[in-house]
């Protein structure tokens, strides 16, 4: 190997070695960053926050003190063919409508004689609409089908008096009602019972934390997140239940039931040290 060669390889080795202390430094400094990620995440372990999360619900039974009747009244038009003219269909559309709001009239002042409130008393729009009539097939000698025109129209009154129902479902019935649609029982003041059932749900939820931190041998601090997972509501009572009337002939004795109402919470408190 000539001297020339010689020299040519120590100065072609010589980058190598400056290669090889590069990547002794880079291999110190991944290790350093690897060992600053390593020391970091303890770090970032303790500033989790340390809570507990409790869910709870609660229910209130109510005894009404509202109840809301709907009643409809309505005069129909004599059947006539379907298919055929008629002469003068309004003037009996209009007789039937005459004769609904007289008894509609006459069924208010019913009311109001039996302690009702005449704000508390709704009478709604009138409705009109075709009655198509069912008629029996006799084979060839079957009677063509019919309609007739139903004038309509609904009466609504609320009772804050739930002892004066006897009397105002007597009174519809003597009025002639052509339907009465149930008696719908609910709350004068909903709000108020709402938030009692949300303040047992409150109270349910602090009870099992402090049972959960004392169990946990570890003290609560402040509440941090409150949330309704279920809002109060209720939903008005439709049935009605009628005792059998005395023997003294008295009228009979209507029992709502009560209303039941749910609530349901989500607190988080934080666990002091």
């Amino acid at each position: 190997m000539s001297l020339s060669t010689l020299n040519h390889s120590r100065v072609a080795a010589r980058p190598l070695k400056r290669h090889g202390a590069l990547g002794r430094a880079i291999g110190l400094g991944l290790a350093g960053a690897l060992a600053t990620l390593t020391l970091a995440t303890p770090a970032l372990a303790d500033k989790t926050p340390r809570q507990i999360q409790v869910q709870a619900n609660a229910t209130i039974d109510v005894a009404p003190d509202q109840a809301t009747l709907n009643a409809r009244l309505w005069e129909r038009t004599p059947a006539q063919v379907q298919g055929e003219e008629t002469s003068g269909n309004s003037d009996v559309i209009k007789e039937a409508r005459d004769r609904l709001e007289t008894r509609t009239g006459e069924l208010i002042r019913t009311l109001e004689n039996a302690g009702v409130d005449s704000k508390q008393i709704r009478a709604g729009s009138l409705s009109v609409r075709p009655d198509y009539m069912q008629t029996a097939s006799r084979g060839e000698d079957s009677a063509p089908p019919k309609v007739r025109t139903q004038v309509e129209r609904s009466v609504s009154l609320t009772l804050n008096e739930l002892d004066r129902l006897p009397r105002v479902l007597d009174a519809l019935t003597a009025a002639g009602v052509d339907s009465l649609d149930g008696v719908s029982y609910g709350l004068q003041d909903s709000n108020a019972a709402d938030d009692r059932a949300l303040e047992q749900a409150l109270e349910r939820a602090r009870q099992k934390a402090r049972m959960m931190a004392k169990t946990l041998d570890v003290d609560l601090g402040d509440v941090v997140n409150i949330q309704e997972t279920t809002a109060p509501r209720y939903q008005p009572q439709m049935m009605m239940r009628a005792a059998e009337a005395d023997s003294s002939g008295s009228s009979a004795e209507y029992r709502s039931g009560e209303i039941s109402i749910d609530a349901g919470v989500s607190v988080i408190w934080e666990i002091d040290d």
